[in-house]
């Protein structure tokens, strides 16, 4: 199933059916509600949704947005977080966007899963890449200190993300909703990469991965992954993707097509079922849009 995020469309959009309606018209039975929907939006896409004009194949968190808050701010209150309040609020947002997606008739939410308190190795990585210094000595000590820092730090965010994570997953599954946990693209961010076969593990179903190529493509400039073997590793937990090119160094959300990564090294793990949705930048235009969209289908079918 592919489908088509409203990160591209709901900033110019003041009425939700017509947001949705723009994104049939470029051929979608599917849209993802991302985390830029502000609460003004949503009686038209009930009644886009309800008149069957289109089908909703996932909501990423937080969906709608926290009342007052109108822009995207999937990190405005993370389950790492050492504050209670805004755990206690990353829950709260949290179910509100399963019960959104429920209502919907959404198959899944895309959860970001918080991040440590580091250094900013993300932005120093970037800046030696830019420099051309990827794989030089000094590249390869800050990688190297980046993971080091990780490990050191990483045991009490990523358990308080784990157990909101628990709390998260009976209601899930009391909706009827899967859960996919987001490979991200800042070093600082959680899980850590390694982290995502014990996570999985530990978490069965309704728990899923989910595959963000231009965010896995990122972690394999920076250093971290190999993105294909990565992928390739966790494709029996496989839910979906976020579909976007990268351009090198590091800068995203370019539509398939218009940047470096190689998506026919990724096709052989992509299958009809997964839920397969472009998510591209508001600033990308509307040929580019259309081109972008049989570009990858050549490369990846049509289902």
């Amino acid at each position: 199933m592919y489908s088509f995020s409203t990160c591209w469309n709901s900033g110019r959009h003041t009425d939700g059916r017509a947001m949705l309606r723009e994104i049939r018209d470029l051929g979608f039975n599917h849209a993802e509600l991302s985390h830029g929907i502000r609460i003004s939006l949503l009686p038209g896409i009930l009644e886009a949704v309800n008149a069957g004009e289109i089908k909703i194949s996932t909501c990423h968190n937080f969906c709608p947005l926290p009342v007052g808050v109108d822009k995207p701010s999937p990190n405005l209150y993370e389950f790492s977080s050492d504050r209670e309040n805004d755990r206690r609020l990353a829950l709260k947002h949290s179910l509100i966007t399963l019960d959104f997606a429920k209502r919907v008739g959404a198959q899944l939410v895309v959860l970001h899963f918080g991040s440590m308190d580091l250094k900013d190795y993300t932005s120093k990585l970037k800046e030696l890449l830019e420099r051309g210094e990827r794989g030089s000595p000094k590249f390869l000590k800050v990688v190297a200190e980046a993971n080091a820092a990780r490990e050191a730090k990483k045991k009490k965010f990523y358990d308080r993300s784990r157990d909101t994570l628990r709390e998260l997953i009976g209601e899930a599954k009391a909706r009827g909703l899967k859960l996919g946990i987001e490979i991200r693209e800042a070093v600082e961010e959680l899980p850590v990469e390694s982290d995502f076969a014990s996570l999985l593990k530990e978490f069965p179903e309704p728990v899923f991965y989910w595959h963000d190529v231009g965010h896995a493509q990122i972690k394999n400039d920076l250093g971290f992954i190999n993105h294909v073997e990565h992928l390739a590793a966790h494709a029996d937990r496989l839910a979906g993707f976020h579909i976007h090119d990268v351009k090198f160094p590091a800068r995203d959300h370019f539509p398939p097509g218009g940047g470096d990564i190689d998506f026919a090294a990724l096709a052989p793990f992509v299958k009809p079922e997964h839920i397969k949705v472009f998510e591209l930048s508001p600033k990308v235009p509307l040929d580019s849009v259309q081109r972008s969209i049989v570009h990858l289908k050549k490369i990846w079918g049509a289902e």
